[in-house]
């Protein structure tokens, strides 16, 4: 790893680029997104917006005005409110306590977008030099499925964040074996799963295989970084967990949004036709639903769960078209009228997906050189398995995609950073060398702990 007086100028770099990233997305939100009309949700303040967008805001307004997580949406009653992890409503508040405007809002959205790009330049100058570092943070900033989520106030914005700290974090804890870095990938995952409660597997899925599988320290320090880190997650996430305890009648951990999103995903709607493999709201309407909110999850998810029971024959079907649907592979058009809806205009949800179309095919190129470099790949393999298992075990929803794309980026710009002169082990700036032969690691790492 190159030492802190190399990588300064790089890091100074990366953060024009992500202040110009800032910038376009500002502009978007200023000249577009203000004057989108959101399809499907519910008239307020001249703006038709999605259910999200109506739960984020309400909930921020009702933290800044002290009463927790209790509020009504549009016209529902007030009442203790859990459908979404609460990091969006949490970095959203302080806004709504000094206006009731949203566009601040939306700017703070835009400006964590900004954060986004610097992260993938991070992620990129760790695994793969000052090269790759630049292209990941300018496709990073480019990339439609990015910039068009950045602004809206939805929890895509910080959950790419949160995943890409995350898998930022984890090389610097492969690298360097510090304490400090330890704790600062739990505290990662940990925003990630509170912005989308699916980010949970980030715990297990990525970080604890990475940190393990690293063989450059003993195994004992390795699982005592391990510790740490899951420690430092759940101790992060506590608070939020004890206090669901406290309200429901049933057990909520992160979110009661499951129940929901289960039994809409499967219904008659959804294993047939043209919704096959999506989502749709009308299947939660059931008879005899308690009002309580917990409850109504727990029933729909019953309810759920039965009707998978009943229908096995067709849920590698069903499975199939959820994961193509997440990946742009079906219902392409249709998946950009759907996002049009949640205020991505369906000409950005186009470029977004022919952006996916070029991404993967380079970001399968930039794995393969990873691994023959002798990189640990699995931190930016494993938010790609996440989306797609939640995928398969959900529904379809090209937003759902967005904590992979920065994995992406940053594999393709390794695919597209110019190879050096093979068998140097580090270019002339002293940063590791992506072109270097198979079993060559790409940096040195250390073998004490500090």
């Amino acid at each position: 790893m190159a030492d802190g007086a190399a990588r300064a100028p790089v890091v100074r770099r990366l953060v024009l680029i992500a202040l110009i990233a800032f910038v376009g997305r500002s502009v978007y939100v200023l000249t577009v997104l203000q004057h989108e009309e959101y399809a499907g949700g519910l008239e307020d303040a001249g703006l038709v917006r999605s259910f999200d967008e109506l739960y984020y805001t309400a909930a921020a307004h009702a933290l800044a005005n002290g009463d927790g997580f209790r509020f009504s949406i549009g016209a529902g009653p007030v009442e203790e409110q859990g459908v979404h992890p609460p990091m969006t409503s949490i970095v959203l508040a302080p806004v709504a306590s000094l206006t009731d405007d949203e566009l601040p809002m939306r700017l703070l959205m835009a400006a964590i977008g900004g954060v986004v790009v610097l992260l993938a330049g991070l992620v990129a100058l760790s695994v793969a030099g000052p090269s790759a570092a630049y292209i990941a943070a300018a496709l990073a900033a480019v990339n439609p499925n990015l910039w068009m989520n950045d602004g809206l106030l939805m929890a895509e914005s910080l959950a790419v964040a949160g995943t890409a700290a995350a898998v930022w974090c984890t090389y610097r804890l492969i690298a360097t074996w510090r304490w400090r870095w330890a704790a600062a990938t739990g505290a990662a995952c940990a925003v990630a799963m509170l912005s989308r409660s699916e980010l949970a597997l980030l715990v297990p899925v990525m970080l604890v295989p990475a940190v393990l599988l690293a063989r450059t320290v003993p195994m004992s320090q390795r699982l005592a970084h391990a510790a740490l880190a899951c420690a430092t997650a759940a101790f992060v996430v506590a608070p939020w967990v004890v206090y669901n305890m406290g309200r429901f009648e049933e057990p909520v951990v992160l979110s009661h949004g499951d129940g929901n999103v289960l039994i809409g995903s499967n219904c008659d709607a959804t294993y047939h036709g043209t919704l096959l493999g999506f989502h749709n709201g009308f299947c939660g309407f059931i008879e005899d639903l308690p009002a309580e909110n917990s409850q109504a999850a727990a029933a729909r998810r019953r309810a759920a769960f039965d009707y998978i029971g009943d229908h096995l024959d067709r849920l590698p079907v069903v499975v199939a078209a959820r994961v193509s649907r997440v990946w742009g592979a079906y219902g392409q058009v249709q998946m950009a009228r759907i996002a049009q809806a949640e205020g991505r205009p369906v000409a950005a949800s186009l470029a977004g997906l022919a952006m996916i179309w070029a991404l993967v095919p380079l970001a399968a190129l930039g794995a393969l050189r990873l691994r023959r470099a002798g990189q640990p790949l699995w931190p930016l393999v494993a938010p790609i398995a996440i989306v797609t298992f939640n995928a398969a075990a959900f529904y379809g929803l090209t937003r759902f995609r967005v904590p992979a794309e920065v994995p992406l980026v940053v594999l393709a710009a390794v695919a597209i950073a110019r190879p050096r002169a093979a068998g140097r082990q580090q270019s002339s700036d002293g940063f590791p060398d992506p072109g270097l032969p198979a079993g060559q690691p790409l940096h040195r790492t250390s073998s004490t702990s500090t």
